[in-house]
């Protein structure tokens, strides 16, 4: 096969620059198993915090409140939205933007005649001019070393992997980490028949408040237009917006989750760290907290976030990676996108550090379609 642009990835990012450069009939492939993260790596019963204006569709006609009038409801209504209803949604915009994807997994992109050969696991190959990664959050799955070696091999699991409430049925579990995943995975286990939970993370304990989003959507839509902002803000302002962030994304947990860990079985450990962890006779675990409680325990789920490292991305030959510009573990991109490797662009979590934190959540997918389909279009039009 051959394409002048690949989109690898079809999580939120992919989907929506495929709806864009689809609508104006640009050439494109898209690989990937639609939502895959989110349907595989998200656990059932889930509730977003963002509403209904974080829709996909770059144009603005297949929206989130589109999808709830259709089916007859309220879009005001409906919140929180359920990771089901999502993906239903997204199933629909698909369907609507008639986006095809390949259901393949990218296993290498290498260079080749001024364009990127790229192998799929089935064995098939693509050829493409330019190559946009939007596989979002997988690869990039965070355990602190230093828990890592406390826990003995094969009993920890990050909660992208720990996605089946059910499987944690009459079991003790310790979830590290005291942010919106930890309490919502400790509220789903609870539901789901958990014997105990606790939770043990370094700070005080969240307050229960709903988080304020409407600053971030202005901010994000105007840098269409201005695509360079965020980095001309000087590092004051720029950790300005960080914080702001982190404080409605990271200090504070959603109201409809404070009842639902409110029974017995959930108990907390605010600033606390794991100290030790001794394997018992039985399979058990016993974990040490600094504070001198000793936990027993069955399980332990690692709610510690993700940290991009662009270098580690499996499919990425070596080659490339030594080509690339990188900070902090993030690749480098120009106003478009593009990395330092000509024609290689990367959106979603990679692309937050050089326009923003706010490329980390979907709120900004309709924003990088549109900068990086109209950076395509000028390449495609020879401007």
């Amino acid at each position: 096969m051959e394409t002048r642009t690949l989109i690898v990835g079809a999580g939120p990012f992919g989907l929506s620059l495929a709806a864009y450069l689809r609508r104006r009939n640009l050439d494109f492939r898209l690989i990937g198993r639609p939502m895959e993260f989110w349907r595989n790596h998200m656990p059932p019963g889930m509730l977003l915090r963002s509403g209904v204006g974080w829709h996909l569709d770059p144009d603005g006609r297949f929206t989130l409140e589109r999808f709830f009038l259709e089916r007859g409801e309220n879009p005001a209504a409906v919140k929180p939205i359920s990771r089901e209803t999502y993906l239903n949604y997204t199933d629909w915009f698909t369907n609507r933007a008639d986006i095809a994807a390949r259901p393949a997994r990218v296993t290498a992109v290498r260079r080749e005649d001024g364009g990127f050969r790229v192998t799929l696991d089935d064995g098939s190959r693509v050829l493409a001019r330019r190559v946009v990664v939007a596989t979002g959050f997988y690869s990039f799955a965070h355990i602190p070393p230093a828990l890592l070696a406390l826990t003995p091999p094969g009993r920890i699991r990050h909660t992208r992997d720990a996605v089946d409430p059910g499987a944690y049925r009459d079991r003790r579990v310790l979830i590290v980490g005291g942010r919106q995943s930890a309490f919502e995975w400790a509220a789903l286990l609870s539901e789901a028949g958990a014997a105990r939970i606790d939770l043990s993370y370094r700070h005080d304990t969240p307050r229960f408040t709903p988080s304020d989003w409407s600053w971030v959507e202005p901010l994000v839509d105007g840098m269409v237009d201005n695509p360079s902002w965020f980095r001309q803000l000087s590092d004051e302002q720029q950790e300005e917006h960080r914080a702001h962030l982190w404080r409605e994304g990271r200090l504070q947990l959603e109201p409809w989750l404070e009842n639902r860990i409110a029974g017995p079985q959930v108990r907390l450990h605010p600033r606390t760290q794991v100290n030790r962890v001794a394997l018992q006779p039985d399979g058990s675990l016993l974990v040490g907290l600094d504070s001198g409680k000793v936990l027993p325990v069955d399980e332990v789920i690692a709610a510690t976030g993700y940290q991009v490292d662009i270098r580690g991305l499996p499919f990425l030959d070596a080659s490339l990676v030594r080509e690339l510009a990188v900070e902090q573990g993030f690749p480098v991109l120009d106003p478009a996108f593009q990395s330092s490797v000509p024609g290689l662009y990367f959106s979603s979590l990679p692309a937050s550090r050089t326009f923003g934190p706010f490329f980390g959540f979907t709120i900004a997918v309709r924003s990088a379609a549109r900068i990086i389909g109209s950076a395509l279009e000028r390449t495609e039009e020879g401007i």
